[in-house]
């Protein structure tokens, strides 16, 4: 018995279903059910049906297929300032690294702020999402332990210990042994750390096991701590750092390096030092951590603890791809090591 008539394509209208069936001589239940996977179709019918889809050219409706399945392939990540190029560089990994897993993120910028951070872990301002990438930054843990919202998350950062949720963290710790152990071995002595909180409130887990990497290299090295090195900051920025190395080297002239809290303050740092007519590293050595893009063109290039973006970005995605994929086991803890990337401003 001859096939249906293939339907013109003169019109230019897409494929919908409907023309698949009838030119199989099938039901629409039956196209639906192959388009979809469905098991229960017999082998020769599953071959009949997709023969039929190539030939018509047939696509189906990708979001509302993604709905009917309970996903969207919608990716929420939230972040506290896109413009920074820590967070800008990770975002920009992390979208082509979900592009790869025919993922699409959506990008939320918090500004750090709480009820910004608040709304996220309660359910993200866009809801079809499938999941969540969050670095929140003063979100207490409580509130993310006791939140409703099921979507499978992930936490990328120093936050978020004792959460109950995955979550990809940084050593720092080992980050602030390592970079002060870098100023130590190139012979300075007076080590400041420009980036800590002020006194009186509590530090953040990302300051706080920056300090204690800091002041384990000095019991190492068999140095007293002197709580005057630690520079507090509003925030860590170019401008703070700018102010908060002025503020330091006024009250401490003898500083010989300068631990930045991140590359931006480094920066801050370099140009407070130039103001002053210090050389670097000559009088003082600079040293930041996250090696951003800029690190390579600063002058002098800047020394700083490399983060490998693309290993985060890697280990996020296969934590929320598990999750995805129904893993419903305890939350597990992935650890991203920083590496020092020596240059000029240590001497390099």
């Amino acid at each position: 018995m001859p096939s249906p008539p293939v339907p013109s394509r003169a019109t230019q209208r897409p494929t919908t279903l409907r023309d698949v069936a009838e030119a199989a001589g099938v039901s629409i239940k039956t196209v639906s059910n192959v388009v979809n996977d469905h098991p229960h179709v017999r082998p020769e019918m599953r071959e009949k049906v997709k023969a039929f889809i190539a030939q018509l050219d047939y696509r189906p409706n990708g979001i509302g297929r993604q709905l009917r399945q309970g996903r969207t392939g919608l990716v929420a990540l939230a972040l506290p300032d896109v413009t920074s190029p820590y967070y800008g560089e990770l975002a920009s990994t992390l979208v082509d690294a979900a592009r790869g897993r025919g993922l699409t993120l959506l990008v939320e910028q918090t500004d750090g702020d709480l009820d910004r951070e608040r709304e996220v872990a309660t359910g993200f301002p866009v809801r079809l999402v499938d999941g969540l990438i969050f670095a929140p930054q003063t979100l207490p843990v409580e509130e993310f332990q006791q939140r409703r919202d099921t979507t499978p998350a992930v936490l990328v950062g120093e936050y978020g210990e004792g959460s109950g949720v995955d979550r990809v963290t940084i050593d720092s710790v080992d980050l602030g042994d390592s970079a002060v152990r870098h100023l130590l071995e190139i012979g300075r002595r007076t080590i400041a750390f420009v980036g800590d909180k002020d006194p009186g409130t509590s530090r953040p887990p990302v300051v706080a096991q920056r300090v204690e990497g800091y002041r384990r290299a000095l019991r190492r090295a068999r140095l007293t701590f002197d709580p005057e090195l630690l520079q507090p900051l509003a925030e860590w920025t170019r401008q703070d750092g700018f102010l908060g190395t002025t503020a330091l080297l006024a009250a401490r002239p003898d500083v010989d390096a300068i631990f930045a809290a991140n590359d931006l303050v480094a920066f801050g740092a370099l140009h407070a030092l130039r103001r002053l007519g210090l050389r670097v590293p000559q009088d003082v050595a600079v040293l930041g951590v996250d090696d951003v893009e800029q690190a390579q063109y600063s002058a002098p290039t800047l020394t700083s603890i490399a983060l490998d973006r693309s290993e985060m970005a890697e280990m996020s995605l296969r934590l929320l791809s598990d999750r995805l994929a129904g893993f419903d086991g305890p939350e597990r803890l992935l650890t991203v090591t920083g590496h020092l990337v020596v240059r000029e401003s240590t001497g390099g």
